[in-house]
């Protein structure tokens, strides 16, 4: 058997293996992307994480210490009907690239080391990191009353 021959036959198995695996599925790796961050390292940069965590259907997460910013969005080729991409012959790299040995189906679960949800829980993180009154600094000043003169 030659390299080539050898070559197509996983290829055929693991498009075979794909085949089955997404016919199970929803198009989970469809619903959303995680793109990867700057490592967070002072106050400004996890503040610019808190305002990316304002945003309905975001995330971010950490795993394996690198930062991720997780974006809830279907792809708009996903079909709700059979859940098969639209665009499957035109599909970018990422897609022909991606292996269901790690999709959200047949993969571990997730080993986040941290995930935040919302503005809220990275607060609280930072209140952890930066000391309870790291927010102090945001807080209007409140104005003095000037003692009236008699």
């Amino acid at each position: 058997m030659t390299t080539k021959t050898a070559n197509k036959k996983t290829t055929k198995k693991k498009a075979s293996k794909m085949t089955t695996e997404c016919q199970k599925c929803h198009g989970k790796c469809c619903r959303y992307f995680a793109q990867p961050i700057e490592t967070p390292e002072d106050w400004d940069d996890f503040d610019d994480i808190r305002w990316y965590l304002c945003h309905e259907n975001v995330s971010v997460f950490v795993e394996d210490g690198d930062w991720y910013l997780n974006v809830e969005n279907k792809c708009r080729y996903l079909s709700e009907k059979d859940y098969r991409c639209q665009n499957y012959e035109m599909r970018p790299a990422i897609c022909r690239k991606y292996d269901t040995g790690g999709c959200d189906l047949t993969g571990d679960d997730y080993g986040y080391e941290l995930h935040f949800l919302d503005d809220k829980s990275m607060e609280e993180y930072m209140k952890i990191k930066f000391g309870a009154k790291v927010f102090e600094k945001l807080e209007p000043k409140k104005k003095k009353k000037k003692a009236k003169k008699k």
